[in-house]
């Protein structure tokens, strides 16, 4: 028996990308004494604890163990939490999320579906026997109270477990399980950033409460073809061009009256945003169906009317930003907005930000400054490719707060600042917490060091200047030009060129297996700024062109063999593989498409109609971006190039269907190509196995599409 050390590819899948063991999801209790966050044991323990930091002594110690509180039992996900954490990419165990009151004394989390809370100075926690199984709880600001969700009914218990009642329970639905209260709805949480349905006003006497009646959505219905003997999963799905899930909202006092909010919801029928605090009145965001116009209005909960505080209005479509809209502690309108080409931060009418910096998110709002993360606008003095920082800024002006190069957010309450930092030079993150002028703290990680360190370079490609980075084996002596493997992810929302060490960890490793890694931000992807990202609109193929031009462009300052090209991708960059194998075979051999959206009227409504407006009326654009109606799959003139096709069969984001479909289109056309059906994966494939086996698969199909010698595959 051989103690071999395990291959990158398991430890990867095993660490959770070496994310296991490294604290995250921080409060900073508002007197700054109390630092709360999540973090497990080791980096391959996947079950997060409950940690709080005591910032005086900077001491850590546990506040809620999952072991402990369910007896050593295995952990049982209900159905609805399941899917609550398939939005989120949660691949975590344990406490993977938690909620506080406003004093940072009480947490409360759910673990088997069932509720727990944690009294944080004292590091004691409890079991709340209540109705469940439990979703989303969260306790009052004044901490007497938890609100939570089971059933589709919005319920509330004292703190000390006694109470329990139901405050907006589900009237009979027009079909099973189609009304709930309290929880968002698919499209809110896999496309708007909205993962919740409640919020408590600060006297803790009343919540806001958003209604969802998904009953007019589409069913479908996702099956394990390698469990006949399994009932299909009934999902409601709402495809481009169907219908959405109808959404009210509510002013639901915990003495059980119940007023309804009233906005024009035929003309803006999305719930984007909800923020209760004690500086203003309850503030919503709401959007058209084109999301070419959005409202920010102000809630009166005793008559449940509303005024307009601010609009929006773009010709292409407005974007919606972490932490915003808010009231300052002033009262004034926080937000972020286009304006002269930039994207700003907005303080009532006021744009505080200009041209030099490109604000991503707002991270805390207080009586002084406003804390955001943003990068280097187009009007910056120097670039900073892949970077994001944290900056302060008000009146006066702005003023970054972290230094290093890297990859930067930040938590703040109470003088306190949890700064969550990567870099390029060093694995994983770093976690400090700064005090003033006292030294700052370092949140320990348990985070497991990969092994490897990437050989990147960041720059730059073709006259777009468009964001790359480009990878070569760890070995390499530069004498002989490389197989290249593009690596994007492509489009909208997903940045892959950063400033950050574990970013190109899978990367490095394919470069390792004799090849040189090219990943690209070309337009559509975020981060550049507002007229880069807008670029897509009604034609997602422009993607394809931009990867080409840094191809090129790279070929000129770096060793690679234009003739030997191949490229991978997951979700939108599975699509951009397909694509580029199929319409661009000049210039790429060899693909991989996983979980590819190949038919865009398949998938979701606030995403797709966003970038491709409504199919009824755009159907020659959709057309155009699709894989299954190319009608260069028939194309005889057209080299076929090898191309894999990767699917998890419970997908319910990008469904099977995708994959399939073209599968049956390319056959059709004469067209070889593989399909690799995984059985019982999601979006993700958090499986250790499954994970693994995936990526030495990929290289045995990219060294035998391209020619190069390969002892094949060895899958575990």
């Amino acid at each position: 028996m051989t103690n071999e050390p395990l291959s990158f590819p398991r430890r990867s899948a095993r660490t959770q990308r070496f994310t296991s063991g490294a604290p995250r999801a921080f409060t900073v209790a508002p007197d700054g004494s109390r630092v709360v966050f999540l973090r497990s044991s080791s980096g391959t323990d996947r079950a997060n604890q409950l940690w709080v930091l005591d910032v005086a002594e900077n001491r850590e110690r546990p506040a809620a163990d999952p072991a402990a509180l369910l007896g050593g039992a295995t952990e049982r996900l209900p159905a609805a939490e399941r899917a609550r954490r398939e939005r989120s990419r949660e691949g975590g165990a344990g406490i993977v999320g938690y909620a506080t009151d406003t004093a940072v004394e009480l947490a409360s989390f759910t673990l088997s579906g069932r509720l727990f809370t944690a009294e944080l100075r004292a590091g004691t926690a409890r079991e709340l026997r209540v109705p469940g199984p439990v979703i989303d709880p969260r306790p009052s600001p004044d901490g007497r109270l938890v609100a939570y969700v089971a059933g589709g009914a919005l319920r509330v218990v004292g703190a000390d477990g006694e109470g329990d009642r139901a405050l907006a329970e589900p009237e009979s639905p027009a079909g099973e399980g189609s009304v709930s209260y309290g929880l968002a709805e698919f499209i809110a949480a896999e496309e708007m950033g909205r993962s919740r349905g409640f919020w408590w006003s600060p006297e803790s006497d009343s919540l806001l409460v958003a209604r969802v009646d998904d009953s007019p959505v589409r069913r479908w219905w996702i099956s394990d073809p390698a469990r006949p003997e399994s009932e299909p999963q009934r999902v409601a799905y709402p495809s481009a061009g169907g219908a959405n899930a109808e959404v009210r909202l509510f002013v639901v006092g915990v003495d059980g009256s119940r007023t309804e909010v009233s906005w024009d919801r035929a003309r803006y029928p999305y719930l984007a945003h909800a923020h209760w605090s004690a500086a203003g009145a309850p503030l919503i965001l709401v959007q058209a169906r084109d999301q070419r116009s959005q409202l920010f209005l102000a809630v009166d909960p005793a008559s449940g009317s509303t005024r307009m505080v601010h609009a929006d209005e773009d010709p292409t479509w407005l974007d919606l930003f972490p932490g915003v809209p808010c009231w300052s502690p002033g009262g004034q309108l926080v937000r972020i907005a286009d304006e002269g080409g930039a994207r700003v931060l907005a303080f009532g009418e006021r744009p505080l930000t200009g041209a030099q910096l490109h604000v991503r998110a707002v991270l805390d709002v207080s009586a002084d400054d406003v804390l955001v993360a943003a990068s280097a606008g187009e009007a910056a003095a120097l670039p900073e490719t892949g970077e994001v920082h944290v900056y302060r800024v008000n009146e006066l002006g702005v003023e970054r707060l972290s230094q290093e190069p890297g990859v930067h957010s930040a938590v703040r309450a109470g003088g306190v600042t949890v700064l969550v930092s990567s870099a390029l030079d060093r694995p994983g993150t770093q976690v400090q917490v700064l005090r003033g002028p006292k030294s700052p703290t370092t949140v320990t990680s348990h985070a497991e060091h990969p092994g490897l360190s990437p050989r990147v370079t960041l720059t730059q490609g073709g006259a777009r200047k468009i964001p790359c980075a480009v990878l070569m084996p760890t070995d390499y002596d530069g004498d002989n030009p490389l197989p290249v493997l593009m690596d994007p992810y492509g489009g909208p929302h997903g940045p892959r060129v950063l400033a950050a060490h574990n970013a190109y960890l899978t990367s490095q490793w394919f470069a390792d297996q004799g090849f040189a890694v090219v990943v690209a931000d070309g337009r559509g992807t975020p981060g550049h700024s507002p007229a880069w990202e807008k670029a897509v609109r009604d034609d997602f193929t422009v993607t394809l062109d931009d990867q080409i031009e840094a191809l090129h462009a790279l070929a000129e300052r770096f060793p690679l063999d234009l003739s030997r090209v191949a490229i991978r991708g997951w979700s939108f960059g599975g699509w951009l593989a397909g694509l580029a194998v199929l319409r661009r075979p000049d210039v790429f051999h060899a693909g991989i498409a996983g979980a590819p959206v190949t038919d865009w009227r398949l998938y979701d409504t606030h995403y797709t109609e966003r970038y491709l407006g409504d199919p009824a009326t755009n159907a020659a654009v959709y057309a155009e971006s699709s894989l299954v109606t190319d009608e260069g799959l028939s194309a005889p003139a057209a080299p076929h190039r090898p191309l894999m096709l990767v699917h998890g069969l419970a997908d319910d984001n990008v469904v099977a269907a995708h994959t399939l479909r073209l599968s049956s289109a390319l056959l059709a056309a004469g067209r070889p190509h593989e399909v690799l059906p995984l059985s019982g994966v999601t979006h993700m494939t958090p499986q250790e196995t499954v994970a693994e086996n995936l990526l030495l698969l990929q290289v045995d199909f990219l060294k035998r599409s391209l020619g190069l010698s390969s002892p094949g595959a060895t899958p575990a």
